[in-house]
């Protein structure tokens, strides 16, 4: 725990893993901006996690790669819960992989390739970490969790449970979790394949998304999910909000279901943004778009 926090005075329950109060948020997440949560807790391993859940008294917002978040600018109240050390190893099997949830996609990607293994290559375009992409069922490229998922260890006050994937009822970016529930491990089917091949597949979808994506820029993913007949990016197009700005936020030019952090942005400049985003949609065409980026915590004063 970070030797700052004197944990008689914290209302946590004392945990191995490190614990800080009044901790910035916006420089761990791609966006770059937010405020402070009141405590962030990243646990040891699974009994460290299982101890919190037990025992911790306030609000607990669980948070990953934050590759797909905004955090506002007035923070997080409560206990904001971050997997990293203890949660990211990779086991390959003969015909899947197990990772932990703090493993980053692309990684789990990219040890199937070297055993072999195909099926997973799209986790190789998907910027994230393996909790993230389970509790979103997260896709690309053709593919999503729930094509490969067997099973999950979910983490909830009562214990540690394995669910089955079809008990999560996985749907467009949405899972089914227990109450309360964090995604601490899950296992992956794959299949033996030829490595050359998935070499290339990988290849071709990093290719993909440097031609069509601004992946250099700070941002947060797929901003708004895909309406059922429609893509999001050309409804946002079609509505005129190509390269829109609003104060340091920008729509991208280069792929207009990106929302970018330009160098000075705020949270509130990203989220309003993106609701007159919505906004113009609707007017434009009818169809009312969902937020893919989650946005937790609450806006300045």
């Amino acid at each position: 725990m970070s030797a700052s926090v004197d944990m008689t005075e914290s209302p946590l329950p004392a945990l191995r893993g490190r614990v800080q109060a009044g901790a910035a948020l916006g420089a761990t997440t791609w966006f770059r901006v937010g405020g402070p949560a009141d405590w962030l807790v990243r646990p040891a391993d699974a009994d460290d996690l299982l101890r919190l859940l037990r025992r911790a008294t306030l609000p607990i917002t669980v948070i990953g790669a934050a590759s797909n978040l905004i955090v506002r600018d007035g923070g997080v109240r409560g206990i904001v819960l971050r997997l990293a050390r203890g949660f990211g190893d990779v086991e390959v099997e003969a015909d899947g992989v197990v990772a932990g949830a703090a493993a980053l996609d692309a990684v789990v990607a990219e040890h199937a390739a070297a055993a072999a293994l195909s099926g997973l290559e799209f986790l190789s375009g998907i910027p994230g970490s393996i909790g993230g992409a389970v509790a979103m069922n997260a896709g690309a490229y053709g593919s999503e969790v729930a094509d490969v998922l067997d099973w999950a260890e979910i983490a909830t006050a009562d214990g540690l449970f394995r669910v089955r994937a079809a008990d999560l009822r996985l749907s467009y970016r949405r899972a089914l979790l227990p109450a309360g529930g964090v995604v601490v491990r899950a296992r992956f089917r794959a299949v033996p394949g030829d490595a050359e091949a998935i070499a290339a597949r990988m290849a071709a979808i990093r290719e993909s998304r440097e031609a069509t994506q601004p992946v250099r820029a700070r941002t947060g993913g797929s901003t708004f999910a895909n309406p059922p007949g429609h893509k999001a990016w050309a409804l946002i197009d079609a509505a005129g909000f190509r390269g829109r700005v609003m104060g340091g936020a920008q729509v991208s030019e280069k792929h207009c279901n990106f929302l970018l952090n330009t160098g000075d942005a705020t949270a509130a400049d990203l989220e309003d943004l993106g609701e007159a985003v919505r906004a113009a949609v609707l007017a434009h065409s009818g169809v009312s778009l969902e937020w893919e980026i989650r946005r937790i915590g609450e806006r300045s004063a």
